[in-house]
């Protein structure tokens, strides 16, 4: 039996044309993405406002084609820098920071924000725009790692609504549509694998930050890359979906699906499965949040399933990607334990991009991490940060000594 995060009233009800953008973490994948998919249907969307990070230059162009009255970068030293590389007669309000992204997550212009910051740091935008009730494309999993139960709350709260971007939850969201919650009784999460799912132990222990970054099927960040290669990005789908969907652990189950066709699948209680196929490419799930409860006509080519020919389905090896595993023991654990877990592998995965931690060290700092905290209780934003600077701090002595 599932009960979904949030209600879904508000986004039912947005306007079908000249939908007010705010695109926090604009300068990543997924935030031009969500760029190009509103350039791609120029009525539907107009850009209210554009949030960055350090990439003062894609920032500016991207503020030079749509005009947007806000913009946000992460520092004070990005403005004299981003300022003289904007048109001459434009002069948006540029704002500096995390208070900066929580104030346009806020707007009361805002019809839908894409939250897309990376890690943590899209955790408090996120809740500020769900309190004022705002609808919500969510592209940063990690809110819901660290904060689902806040989340939930809020949203019943304020009538917020949340629209999964992640393309396996927006897979189902969508075999979801339509029917009764209470039918459900499993979720399947599909992965590609990563670029290792053929690999033996021997190969594994010398692995190379390059080698992790090669995704065979998705153009990913790099965090997000190499947390595919461990299968810690589908250990955090697993939390992402218990919360989001309200599935119990134990009916949340991954398949290693290498062709990425089918994204994920709903299992009935009747026997029947529905799955959401497409081609991998992030612009659908995007374009399918964007336009919610109606479809945008796609620039992108149809699912040939007669030229792909056959589909795989295999059960993930836990043993030699245990991090699969210690996000199941974090969930079972308790909300600390999955902001403890987060924190740790945010930490492990730069270390190992730095070379100065293996591709099994990310595992073990992980496991140490949680080995070592006990449960305690987290009564809003500031706990939960103030947990994953605390962890951030000890995971990187750990790792020093």
């Amino acid at each position: 039996m599932l009960s979904y995060i949030s209600p879904l009233y508000n986004a039912r009800t947005l306007p079908l044309q000249g939908r007010r953008l705010v695109v926090l973490g604009s300068t990543g994948s997924i935030g031009r993405n969500v760029l190009r998919v509103a350039g791609e249907n120029p009525d539907s969307f107009r850009v209210l406002a554009l949030a960055g990070g350090d990439n003062v230059e894609l920032l500016a162009e991207q503020a030079a084609l749509w005009r947007p009255d806000y913009l946000a970068v992460r520092s004070e030293e990005s403005i004299p820098e981003l300022s003289p590389r904007l048109p001459s007669g434009y002069s948006p309000d540029i704002q500096v920071g995390q208070a900066a992204y929580e104030g346009l997550a806020a707007l009361e212009e805002a019809d839908l924000v894409v939250s897309a910051l990376m890690g943590a740091a899209g955790l408090a935008p996120t809740v500020s725009a769900l309190r004022r009730g705002k609808v919500v494309a969510l592209a940063n999993k990690e809110s819901l790692v660290l904060a689902g139960d806040l989340i939930r709350r809020c949203c019943g709260e304020t009538g917020a609504s949340l629209l999964p971007v992640d393309s396996e939850h927006n897979a189902l969201f969508q075999a979801l549509a339509g029917s009764n919650e209470k039918e459900a009784a499993k979720l399947h999460l599909t992965a590609s694998g990563g670029p290792f799912r053929d690999k033996d132990r021997a190969f594994l222990r010398d692995v190379t930050p390059e080698q992790a970054l090669k995704h065979p099927s998705w153009s990913m960040g790099a965090k997000i890359s190499v947390d595919s290669a461990t299968l810690m990005n589908k250990g955090l789908e697993i939390i992402e979906a218990h919360h989001l969907f309200g599935a119990d652990p134990e009916h949340i189950e991954v398949l290693i699906h290498p062709e990425c066709i089918v994204h994920s699948l709903v299992e009935y209680r009747d026997g029947s499965t529905l799955a959401q196929l497409g081609l991998p490419d992030m612009r659908v799930p995007i374009a399918y949040c964007l336009s919610y409860p109606h479809r945008l006509e796609a620039d992108l080519p149809g699912l040939d399933l007669a030229a792909r020919g056959s589909l795989t389905f295999l059960p993930p090896d836990t043993e030699l990607f245990p991090c699969l595993g210690l996000a199941r023991e974090a969930l079972r654990a308790g909300p600390s334990h999955q902001v403890v877990l987060n924190a740790a592998n945010e930490v492990a995965v730069e270390l190992f991009l730095q070379r100065r931690l293996s591709y099994f060290g990310i595992a073990e700092a992980n496991r140490k991490a949680l080995q070592e905290h006990s449960s305690i209780s987290l009564n809003g934003v500031e706990d939960i940060l103030s947990l994953d600077r605390e962890v951030r701090e000890r995971t990187r002595r750990s790792i020093r000594k």
